[in-house]
C-alpha cells in the first residue's frame, strides 16, 4: 500500500521507496489497520513512541489510506485510533512531518503547524512540521 500509493508518485517517490514495514516494525510500535468487509487493509497508521526521544510526545510515523477509499471517513477513523493510543499511552503531544498534499488533512483533524522539516538527502523539497495536542484528561482532542 505504501509504494502503490498514488499520493508518492513522481518526485515524492524516493520518500517511501526504502520504507520497510515488518514484523519487527510492528512489534516495536504501536500500529492500528482498518480493514473493509472482506479483510483487506485499506489504511493504517502507526506511531513512534517516545517522539523525538522526548518523554509525553510520540511522532505519527505512517499513516497511509488506500487511494480508491480516501475521503470515507478511514483517514479520520485512524486519526481518531491514534489519539486514544496516544492518550493511554500519556502521550500530550503528536508531531506529524506531514506529506505536503497531505497536510489540509492533517489540519482539519486538529493539528498546527508550528514548523518545517527542510530538504534532506533524497527528499529535495521542505516538509510541513505539525503538532497535534492531545488532551490526557479527557477532554478536547
Amino acid at each position: 500500500m505504501v509504494r502503490g500509493s498514488g499520493a508518492y508518485d513522481g518526485e515524492y517517490r524516493v520518500m517511501v521507496a526504502p520504507q520497510l514495514i515488518d514484523d519487527a516494525y510492528l512489534a516495536a510500535n504501536p500500529t492500528r489497520v482498518c480493514v473493509d468487509d472482506q479483510g483487506g487493509i485499506v489504511g493504517f497508521a502507526s506511531l513512534l513512541v517516545p517522539g523525538r526521544g522526548v518523554a509525553g510526545e510520540a511522532e505519527l510515523d505512517f499513516m497511509f489510506v488506500a487511494d480508491d477509499r480516501q475521503g470515507h471517513g478511514i483517514g479520520r477513523a485512524l486519526m481518531d485510533d491514534v489519539v486514544a493510543i496516544s492518550r493511554e499511552m500519556g502521550v500530550e503531544r503528536l508531531h506529524i512531518v506531514s506529506h505536503p498534499p497531505s497536510e489540509g488533512f492533517y489540519r482539519s483533524v486538529g493539528a498546527v503547524r508550528v514548523g518545517e522539516i527542510p530538504p534532506t538527502g533524497r527528499i529535495t523539497w521542505p516538509r510541513p512540521l505539525l503538532r497535534l495536542d492531545i488532551a490526557v484528561n479527557g477532554t478536547g482532542r
